[in-house]
């Protein structure tokens, strides 16, 4: 006698197809924009809400810590505001007030630094594969260009300059191909001059008549000037175009 054929083996092939295509969407670029996206957003609702900043000025150190264990946990904290979108100066003068110019300096560049590598990392994660293939306009492509082929000479130009906002140059970074290295170093470098006259402004602001005060507080005026004064150039020669 002859055996029937075998039928169809049913199983749980639609259910796993389905997964696939779920799991293809959740991990599409798009998909990882938006969360990025809502990441930020909440992010900077919480800032709004909580303002983490003067926590860190007025109730710091925590437990009554001190010394080095104090300085690494404010610039963990200073890392994870300033990827929050807190302002960096306010963080800066915080450092100084809490542990004067030396330490101070220390906990504002290592904290820096880590803000930077988070929102870098972020970015080049969830947003870089969608927004790439986005950069179509003359502007874009010479700003990718130049952040792809001279990373590091081109960050520490932008770190320099203090015109340029902070979280809009990490994120601007990481959608072109800037490697990890030459980011974090010109950050580190360029981000020296301005962070230390904040915080040396932070350290001293109970003697504003001191050197250091007025040498501190007229580099911030005088850097601010310069960059409105580009800005407003550049726009109007946009304009112009």
């Amino acid at each position: 006698m002859f055996e029937p054929a075998p039928g169809p083996v049913v199983g749980p092939r639609p259910a796993a197809g389905l997964a696939v295509r779920c799991g293809r969407a959740l991990l599409s670029p798009w998909s990882k924009l938006s969360l990025l996206a809502l990441m930020l957003l909440s992010a900077g609702a919480l800032v709004l809400l909580y303002e983490p900043q003067r926590v860190l000025a007025d109730g710091w150190p925590p437990f009554e810590l001190s010394g080095p264990v104090a300085v690494v946990l404010f610039a963990a904290a200073y890392g994870a505001c300033t990827a929050a979108f807190v302002p960096r100066p306010l963080l800066n003068l915080a450092a100084g007030a809490l542990f004067g110019s030396q330490a101070g300096l220390v906990a504002a560049l290592a904290g820096t630094v880590l803000g930077a590598g988070i929102a870098f990392t972020l970015g080049r994660l969830l947003g870089q594969d969608a927004l790439r293939p986005l950069l179509r306009g003359r502007w874009l492509k010479a700003a990718d260009h130049q952040f792809s082929a001279h990373g590091f000479r081109s960050m520490l130009g932008v770190r320099l300059f203090p015109g340029v906002p902070f979280a809009a140059a990490n994120y601007c970074a990481a959608v072109s191909r800037m490697g990890y290295a030459p980011f974090l170093l010109a950050t580190a470098i360029g981000s020296i001059p301005n962070t230390a006259a904040y915080v040396i402004a932070g350290s001293r602001a109970s003697s504003p008549t001191s050197p250091a005060f007025l040498v501190s507080t007229g580099f911030i005026v005088v850097t601010g000037v310069v960059a409105s004064v580009v800005a407003w150039r550049k726009r109007h020669r946009l304009r112009g175009n």
